[in-house]
């Protein structure tokens, strides 16, 4: 294995090439310690040795401080470590590190994420929300199941009408038109939209 460029990514820290591929970033003490130099030969037990010793330990709790900062996703999470610099397989163990202790959960994360928001948003604009985010269609589905029924999708649709100043009673048939068109494009069923707008009261 040879260290074919050593990069500099901040005064202190250095991401290493070995044979033309980016394989991690050392700080410049490390460097020393493992006499890593351009063109030089790479031994791949010392490789081994970098990726479990330093690379793995550092992802581990660089993990743990990004879901302490904020709830993630998996996939959000095997992201913003792989945007680090760290290599495919290190950022895998990281999340399986953190997951085995419960740290990481897309079923709760979905499920707590639905719960803050189903007040204010379709079920439709919810699934596309958590896909986004990297969370398996069918664990979305589940979710969905679990904590939105019609009852939510009618509390949603009245909340956008009084944030609208919406009065059925004073619309015109335009009016109407126009705002059953806008949460139609929020992904509300036209049935409960129509339910909504003709027995809500006055805002």
């Amino acid at each position: 294995m040879t260290v074919t460029k050593i990069e500099p990514v901040t005064k202190t820290r250095f991401r290493v090439y070995v044979d033309e591929q980016a394989a991690f970033i050392l700080y410049k003490g490390e460097l020393s310690r493992y006499q890593i130099e351009e063109e030089g030969e790479l031994d791949e037990k010392v490789y081994e040795e970098i990726l479990k010793k330093v690379i793995l330990k550092r992802a581990k709790a660089r993990a743990l401080h990004l879901l302490n900062d904020m709830g993630r996703t998996e996939a959000q999470l095997r992201g913003k470590l792989k945007t680090g610099g760290y290599p495919d397989c290190v950022a895998e163990e990281a999340v399986a590190y953190v997951k085995s202790f419960g740290y990481l959960n897309d079923a709760e994360y979905a499920r707590s994420f639905i719960q803050g928001r189903k007040a204010k948003k379709s079920r439709k604009e919810l699934y596309a929300a958590l896909c986004q985010k990297g969370i398996a269609r069918e664990e979305v589905s589940r979710a969905l199941e679990e904590f939105y029924d019609g009852e939510d999708s009618r509390a949603a649709i009245e909340i956008l009408l009084r944030k609208k100043k919406f009065s059925p009673d004073t619309a015109d048939y335009m009016q109407k038109q126009k705002m059953a068109g806008y949460l139609l494009r929020k992904g509300f069923p036209y049935e409960e939209i129509r339910k909504v707008m003709d027995v809500c009261e006055p805002f």
